[in-house]
């Protein structure tokens, strides 16, 4: 079910289509180990079911590659329109999803993904995905938007350079600046180039209609785009 789903998101078909081309393709299906194709509604009904752990870890197997230093940055997807009735019946009003990436930034792979419908601060978000990961990383850029004190001091405390620039309240900031590896903190600009690819090949909306299945079909971009990348440069 993982692989189809992925298929699914390569494609970029809807459930009833993706099952439809699948019938008219037994060498992929053999490949999978389908033996016979599920009806459209069970493989929405496993997307659901599956747990969003399993979807992580599958995102985090896609990850060949990774020399620890990462880059973190957000952007926005588009929320697919919804019918006016749904909209109406779950209160349905923001219309973009903020989408958090860790990025490897020498092999370009994605290894974490954070999704908010909410307005929460890089500076809140920024401590949570790197917990998760702190056991694979040896630095960590980002810009400004990630500057607090208490995100650099727990980087160090878990044995990661922090490289995000201060904000410039004083003439000590900009020595702190100074100070910073240019170009490791330069290479935080991978994370846009990363972006940009999944939004040109994978579409910059997402069309699941809840935000906790948005969240998962963002986890399933991310692991198409590794798997393309490692594709590509094996």
């Amino acid at each position: 079910m993982l692989t189809v789903h992925v298929l699914r998101i390569e494609l970029g078909k809807s459930y009833r289509v993706v099952v439809d081309l699948l019938s008219e393709m037994p060498g992929v299906l053999e490949e999978i180990g389908l033996t016979r194709l599920p009806h459209y509604t069970v493989l929405r009904m496993w997307f659901e079911r599956i747990p969003t752990k399993t979807w992580r870890a599958f995102l985090g197997a896609s990850a060949e590659k990774r020399t620890g230093h990462a880059a973190i940055d957000s952007t926005g997807f588009d929320r697919d329109q919804p019918i006016r009735h749904y909209a109406n019946r779950t209160n349905y009003r923001v219309r973009a999803l903020k989408v958090t990436a860790l990025v490897d930034v020498e092999t370009l792979y994605i290894t974490d993904i954070h999704s908010t419908t909410s307005k929460k601060h890089d500076a809140k978000i920024g401590p949570q995905v790197a917990r998760r990961n702190a056991g694979d990383l040896r630095s960590l850029a980002a810009d400004r938007g990630y500057d607090a004190k208490a995100f650099r001091d727990e980087l160090r405390e878990n044995g990661i350079r922090p490289l995000i620039k201060h904000r410039i309240m004083n003439p000590l900031d900009h020595a702190h600046n100074a100070r910073m590896d240019g170009d490791r903190y330069h290479q935080r600009s991978m994370s846009e180039t990363v972006f940009s690819s999944i939004k040109r090949t994978l579409g910059s909306a997402v069309r699941a209609r809840s935000w906790w299945l948005e969240f998962r079909e963002m986890l399933l971009k991310a692991t198409v785009y590794n798997l393309r990348r490692s594709v590509r440069f094996p």
